[in-house]
């Protein structure tokens, strides 16, 4: 039997780890964490969002960035840094920017995410897993009208390749989702994602860990993860540190799905992944009006901030601030998630029990995941999922074990080494 090594515990690595498993692999699981998926996993938009493939890089992105730069309440904010990666990471970006680079970025995000959703469905199917989950859609809403009509127009390359977005007035969309009555007055229009999905991420993932641990899966949390060791073409092992000391840990095969600290740790074996921490910012709250309460997910369009009822909670979420490891909360950037809750469902929630949460997604200038072989033989990756790790993550880890088995994944997507 094969031994595999998965390095990370989010919801990248444990989906990983369960599918491996289901193919008969012995798979040991490692994270610094005391559980699963208590990093970018832990408090995120809660969007199965194959609906928004769009990548943050596009011909629009470069003046919208540049208008936003110095404002702390900006859906994207640059802190420009002394530092080589993001500053590579900036340089590919503007390149990922480029109109047949944006359309080629949006189609390949848009088959992993369809191929994930499915696969989602699947596991919730054979497993039973509960996560307050809701087939309700995705309700893009826009507040200015040159924004609707740039994503109403947007919306044709998805349309017309099979993934179904409905351009809809005001009235159309309160009728589809009540919970915008109050703030219809200020909308242009909205786009509806009626095949999207929402759900926690968190719970979700600590139940399928739970499940992959029954079925023979070691979780070893607590647990650091200090150096890979090369040995020519393949890794040799890892040096890893517990409260048992430090130690080296072999396996057959490694795989790394470490969000953004994979680069760090690639970088030192020669594998370069050009993937920089966006930092993101959720806030939970309790609802006090059920009834008003969105049926799914909404997304501000022009705010980037998503809104989804999560059982009895609304999760606000979104803002990207690239700014290095920093994982401290910003008060200005907390109170804009709130603030816009606010100008929405102004009645919902219990506005004073709010609890703010932020988390680095790990972002690549293309917002395309990082899937496949690395240029080591028996080392895998499955990371760089920025703002859709929820969305992608269960197809991505199913199709990287299909590539470990030496099989060809069923999805249309261009993995790493194939």
């Amino acid at each position: 039997m094969k031994r595999v090594l998965v390095l990370g515990a989010g919801i990248l690595g444990v989906h990983t780890a369960y599918f491996l498993r289901q193919r008969g692999y012995e798979v040991t699981v490692v994270d610094r964490q005391p559980g699963p998926a208590l990093e970018t996993s832990f408090a995120n938009g809660s969007q199965i969002s194959v609906s928004q493939s769009d990548p943050w890089a596009s011909p629009h992105a470069p003046f919208k960035i540049l208008k936003w730069l110095g404002k702390e309440d900006a859906p994207l904010l640059f802190r420009l840094r002394m530092d080589v990666n993001q500053w590579r990471w900036g340089l590919r970006f503007l390149y990922e920017c480029l109109p047949s680079r944006a359309e080629h970025n949006t189609l390949q995000a848009m088959r992993l995410s369809e191929y994930s959703r499915r696969t989602l469905q699947m596991l919730r199917k054979e497993t039973g897993i509960q996560y307050d989950h809701a087939e309700a859609g995705i309700m893009m809403i826009h507040s200015n009208q040159q924004s609707f009509d740039d994503a109403a127009e947007a919306a044709q390359l998805l349309i017309r390749n099979g993934e179904r977005r409905d351009v809809l007035s005001v009235a159309e969309a309160v009728k589809i989702e009540p919970a915008l009555a109050h703030t219809a007055p200020t909308l242009a229009g909205a786009i509806y994602a009626p095949n999207d999905e929402s759900g926690d991420a968190y719970k979700f993932t600590v139940a399928l860990a739970e499940r992959a641990a029954s079925m023979g899966v070691e979780f070893r949390y607590g647990t650091t993860i200090t150096k890979l060791l090369r040995d020519d073409g393949e890794v040799s092992g890892v040096i890893i540190s517990d409260e048992k000391g430090e130690r080296t840990e072999k396996a057959d095969a490694y795989v790394v799905a470490l969000g953004s600290y994979s680069t760090g740790l690639l970088s030192g074996i020669g594998v370069d992944a050009l993937i920089y921490p966006a930092k993101g910012y959720s806030a939970t709250l309790p609802i006090v009006n059920q009834p008003g309460a969105p049926k799914g997910s909404i997304t501000d369009d022009e705010m980037k901030i998503v809104f989804t009822t999560i059982g009895d909670r609304l999760r606000i979420a979104g803002t990207a601030e690239l700014n290095g490891f920093d994982t401290t909360l910003n008060p200005v950037r907390c109170a804009a998630l709130t603030k816009r809750a606010k100008h929405h469902f102004p009645d919902l929630c219990d506005w004073e029990a709010v609890k703010y949460w932020t988390g680095l997604r790990p972002a690549t200038p293309s917002n395309l995941p990082i899937i496949g072989q690395s240029k080591l033989t028996n080392l895998y990756l499955n990371t760089g999922h920025g703002t859709l790790g929820w969305t992608e993550g269960p197809g991505s880890a199913r199709a990287l074990v299909d590539i470990i088995a030496g099989e060809k994944p069923e999805v249309d997507y261009e993995f790493l080494g194939a």
